[in-house]
């Protein structure tokens, strides 16, 4: 559908005081340069008071929000809530056309509309006081067909009981809202069927139609002083009645759309001038501190410097677990694969682990302050040929790396891990703890030793171990 802006259109516009005092509100949710996002409250609330946006009142927002008068036109035309078209003096009425309505009524409803008001939508009734129009889904199905007049849903309606409606609203009245059939809510139309208790605590109304009905105006033009204004995050002092309707707005100085990108978006000049993501302050040389992944070796590798027995090497994980942090100026420790002897990794955990794992025979035993014990290992795999672990779900190329490094190389040695075993295999899979656990690692290798490949590939289809 084409939306045009009305041929006839009022010269100038301005909220009331009371509205632009909550207009203000609005834009101080938002920071300087950003004020844009206040667009489509600003919009609906002009839109409230006058019943309809004219070219004037889009223009006269997006002053307010230091936005191009283009920009705001785009947002006007492009939401079907916004009526570009003069409308009844009274009342605007929305009927929903969509499949439970149309089902149950709808049309009737609509040829109510051309009869009473007027033949085609969006056109002045004689009197002036309704204009109408067909609406997609008003999300009401249960108490279909539904038209919304104002705020309100007008629910499980009947031509008769619509025409009826309307001529209460031309004599000056608001009508109850909600279901229009005795119904409360959303209930079945034969009475309740199940928690019959809670009928007992029941008001006059439900939530939705009490607060209308303690409102009062759900159908009348908003010119501020009918209805709560102000915003719970600002309490502003009253405006004077001659105060000038375009003061400065928060972002005044930073036009939200002056060259297509906001001061936020704008990108740093230097690393130095980025905020601190953890809201303490940092010195531009501090290196960040970082949890991610250590580069893994290529398969086979071999370390060429092993980790000196006793010497404190921690992974970023293991510093970050422990609250640490990294001495100013120092890089974090790479992953580093084991030696020729079949030693442990330099970086498996706390210092006390590295150095456990790396006894002078280059027998671990207990993993020090690792859960668990040290499975024993190889120093390379039998025949120069290792398994493809990579069948066991869970290993993929790195972690396959990582387990050479440990001196794991076939399926019969993870199929022989016992309990206390695969505790120290959790711990030390840097960057994966708890993986070994978590994909059943011993239960797949176990049906590949015992069974053979072929049945676990077939159980693996099924997730069968």
């Amino acid at each position: 559908m084409l939306r045009r802006l009305a041929p006839v259109q009022p010269e100038t516009f301005a909220f009331t005081p009371a509205n632009l005092d909550w207009a203000r509100g609005q834009i101080t949710k938002y920071p300087a340069g950003r004020q844009a996002s206040a667009i489509i409250p600003l919009l609906y609330r002009a839109q409230e008071q006058e019943g309809w946006l004219s070219r004037a009142a889009i223009e006269y927002v997006a002053d307010m929000l230091d936005m191009a008068h283009i920009r705001a036109l785009e947002v006007a035309t492009f939401y079907f809530m916004f009526q570009l078209q003069p409308t009844g003096s009274i009342a605007h009425i929305q009927v929903c056309g969509t499949t439970s309505c149309m089902i149950c009524g709808a049309e009737k409803l609509i040829e109510v509309c051309k009869a009473r008001i007027a033949p085609q939508p969006y056109t002045l009734s004689a009197d002036g006081k309704f204009t109408w129009e067909e609406v997609e889904c008003l999300g009401a199905c249960a108490n279909a067909p539904a038209a919304q007049i104002g705020k309100d849903y007008y629910e499980d309606l009947t031509a008769e009981g619509f025409a009826a409606l309307l001529d209460e609203l031309a004599a000056g009245r608001v009508p109850v809202p909600g279901p229009q059939n005795g119904r409360y809510s959303s209930e079945p139309l034969t009475g309740l069927t199940s928690l019959k208790e809670h009928e007992s605590g029941r008001t006059q109304y439900n939530a939705s139609v009490q607060r209308a009905v303690d409102l009062g105006e759900t159908v009348k033009r908003i010119d501020g002083t009918e209805v709560p204004l102000l915003t719970p995050w600002v309490r502003p002092d009253p405006v004077p009645e001659d105060a000038p309707q375009t003061e400065p707005t928060p972002g005044a100085g930073q036009p939200a759309d002056a060259t297509g990108i906001t001061v936020q978006e704008a990108p740093a000049d230097s690393a130095a001038e980025m905020p601190p993501t953890n809201g303490s302050p940092k010195s531009p040389s501090e290196a960040p501190v970082t949890t991610q992944e250590a580069p893994m070796p290529d398969s086979g590798a071999q370390a060429t410097a092993p980790a000196t027995a006793g010497t404190e090497t921690e992974t970023v994980a293991d510093a970050a677990d422990a609250g640490a942090e990294r001495p100013e100026g120092a890089e974090p420790a790479p992953y580093q694969p084991a030696g020729d002897q079949g030693e442990g990794i330099s970086t498996a955990g706390t210092g006390e682990r590295a150095a456990s794992l790396h006894d002078e025979d280059g027998d671990a035993g207990a993993a020090g302050t690792a859960a668990g014990t040290r499975p024993a290992g190889l120093d390379a795999p039998r025949g120069g040929q290792p398994d493809d672990l990579q069948i066991i779900e869970g290993i993929g190329p790195k972690m396959e790396a990582m387990l050479h490094s440990l001196g794991f190389y076939h399926f019969d040695q993870i199929a022989g891990w016992t309990d206390a075993d695969l505790a120290w295999v959790d711990q030390n899979l840097t960057g994966f703890r708890g993986r070994a656990s978590r994909d059943r690692w011993v239960a797949q290798a176990r049906i590949i030793t015992g069974e053979g490949r072929e049945e676990f590939l077939r159980r693996a289809k099924t997730n069968d171990y």
